[in-house]
């Protein structure tokens, strides 16, 4: 799947290459969900075409319907029973959710499908949410219904009747606005929700629950007395965090799908968690990595100037996956200029390959070293076509999914950051790996394979030995970074990137001598403000300690002592902001620095 068309291709831990929304469900909801969590058309159809071929159907027509809708319902009951969430048993409410836009043809067989389904099970067992743009004329701000109300009436002409609406607007909507939708939509006021932007997505929660949705779903549901209040202190207590953080921390991210954000979603997550947790305001400095290539500079000065600037503005670096050779030499570049300025570093996939190419040209002065994929014929292949890989089939032919990767030691920034375990499960997506024929000569250099498969022979981790902080990693960490939990990576990179990086590994001396309160002269002290002497710092669960949520609020607490914009904020009151805009930065190119808290959903 392009990432420009669709966005990031996310990794299930069965090693499921799925949509990015998937994604976003395991966030919300610290889950694990599988391949059969994702139903698609090709899925259907391909079950049907070999229930056909065996003779399941004897010989019968098979149609759309009742054979494709059928199959729909069935997948549909089937993984409805699977749990997801590590409990015994299924789920009590299974959620459904159906992509696209009504009258999408290929959403078709879908929605007669779950047409027959409300009915077969009956009125208490289904709920159906429509969710619809509620678009505002910036000239006059009148919100307007008419989408809304002709995408209703289309879903009842396909035989679905919705029970709530959720309206997706810049603004809150205005009561007169709710009852006009109410009376030309057939649902209850009260069915009316409504979404509008706010500062960060951690906010949706507590809009939901102000509005009391999850009372509508229970009545349609008939669960009414069966269930409890959700518990959303964490997510209040985040959300408004969120907002009040103010001290910067730079990110470079270098890669070549830069126009589009959603092609790294997970890493931009990943950062947001990490940069949470440290009580920092992440900035992320988009830089093409094509446009730090010499050619650049020859066609596009001005794009080669901006990039380079960006780079060098930065606090930390960050190169993630991709595939291709386009912008290779941009990242390489990008790779050299942290580990010669001691920049703080992390690669992911490509991103730790492209570091071992640059660490043997510049230091071992293998001037062609390079990855079999941009050169085939290359004399110094650090990076080679994995054994297994298919050379004629490039779809669901990688190695794909959760890995094991065992520490060499327990002394390297990647073990103590996992919390010194002997062995850590990350999922992967790749082809190439590094040369093992190369690894003596490039450790004997300095360059140290901290983590390996059970074999030895596949390179997971590779550190560099003397810098504030140089990691690549083969596998993708940014797939199971969750808000409370951050990746242990990421957290390593915003660290560094502050100075903070030796209070926070376990161990370190500095960060038991940390008195509580704001630092006055933050540029002499690795510690963020406010830091306690008590933060946890051991037995970190995949990769951040469960209470490390709670050390950010414990600084934040000591260092908005007294605030009144602290005081002024009610947990979980529905707020009304305006429509997320990217903010600019007065001394970066326009088009390049955006804050994450601002315009950005996290």
């Amino acid at each position: 799947m392009s990432p420009v068309e669709h966005g990031e291709v996310f990794v299930l831990d069965d090693g499921g290459e799925v949509d990015l929304d998937l994604g976003n469900y395991e966030r919300f909801l610290d889950i694990k969900l599988t391949r059969d969590n994702n139903i698609t058309t090709g899925k259907i159809y391909q079950d049907v075409i070999d229930r056909e071929r065996r003779g399941d159907y004897l010989g019968k027509t098979v149609q759309v319907v009742p054979h494709i809708t059928d199959a729909i319902q069935e997948w549909i009951e089937r993984v409805a029973q699977i749990p997801v969430d590590g409990e015994s048993g299924p789920a009590d409410v299974c959620v459904i959710e159906l992509g696209g836009t009504i009258g999408d043809i290929e959403s078709m067989p879908f929605i007669e499908a779950l047409g027959q389904f409300s009915y077969r099970v009956g009125s208490h067992n289904f709920c159906l949410i429509h969710v619809s743009l509620v678009p505002v004329l910036n000239v006059v701000g009148e919100q307007k219904t008419k989408p809304t109300q002709h995408s209703v009436r289309g879903l009842r002409c396909l035989g679905l009747t919705p029970h709530l609406i959720a309206c997706r607007s810049t603004t809150a909507l205005e009561e007169n606005v709710k009852t006009k939708v109410s009376q030309f939509c057939h649902v209850q006021k009260e069915n009316i929700i409504t979404l509008y932007d706010v500062s960060n997505i951690w906010h949706i929660p507590l809009l939901l629950r102000d509005q009391k949705a999850h009372e509508a779903i229970f009545k349609v549901l008939n669960l009414q007395g069966l269930t409890r209040e959700p518990e959303l202190e964490e997510w209040t207590s985040r959300a408004e965090i969120c907002d009040m953080l103010h001290e910067p921390v730079r990110i470079a991210m270098v890669g070549k799908y830069t126009r589009l954000s959603d092609a790294y979603l997970s890493v931009i997550k990943a950062l947001v968690h990490a940069s949470v947790a440290r009580g920092k305001k992440l900035f992320v400095d988009w830089v093409p990595a094509g446009d730090l290539e010499d050619a650049t500079a020859k066609e596009n000065p001005d794009a080669y100037k901006a990039a380079w600037k960006l780079l060098k503005g930065a606090d930390g670096v960050l190169v993630p996956g991709g595939f291709g050779d386009r912008g290779v030499q941009g990242k390489i570049l990008a790779a050299k200029y942290a580990r010669e300025k001691r920049i703080p570093f992390l690669g992911i996939c490509l991103g730790m390959q492209i570091a071992v190419i640059e660490f043997a040209r510049s230091v071992l002065g293998l001037k062609d070293a390079n990855s079999t994929e941009f050169d085939p014929n290359t004399k110094n292949p650090c990076v080679i076509f994995m054994p297994e890989g298919s050379t004629t089939h490039m779809g669901a032919t990688m190695r794909l999914g959760s890995r094991r990767t065992y520490f060499q030691s327990t002394e390297c920034k990647s073990a103590k950051l996992y919390g010194n375990k002997r062995f850590i499960d990350e999922r992967h997506r790749h082809r190439y790996e590094v040369n093992p024929e190369m690894v003596a000569r490039l450790e004997n250099a300095g360059l140290s394979f901290t983590g390996k498969d059970e074999t030895g022979q596949r390179m997971e981790i590779v550190e560099l030995r003397n810098h504030p902080y140089f990691i690549g990693v083969q596998f993708h960490p940014e797939f199971k970074s969750r808000p409370g939990k951050p990746s242990a990576l990421f957290i390593g990179l915003i660290a560094a990137a502050c100075g903070q990086l030796d209070a926070f590994l376990p161990g370190s001396e500095s960060k038991r001598n940390i008195p509580n309160g704001p630092a006055n002269d933050m540029s002499q002290r690795n510690i963020p403000y406010g830091a306690s002497n008590d933060m946890p710092q051991r037995n970190i669960p995949n990769g951040a300690s469960n209470h490390m949520f709670q050390a950010a609020c414990g600084q934040l607490e000591s260092f908005f002592q007294g605030s009144e914009t602290k005081r002024n904020v009610p947990n979980g009151a529905a707020k009304a902001y305006q429509n997320g805009a990217a903010t600019k930065l007065a001394n970066r190119p326009q088009d390049s620095a955006y804050s994450i808290f601002n315009g950005m959903h996290l």
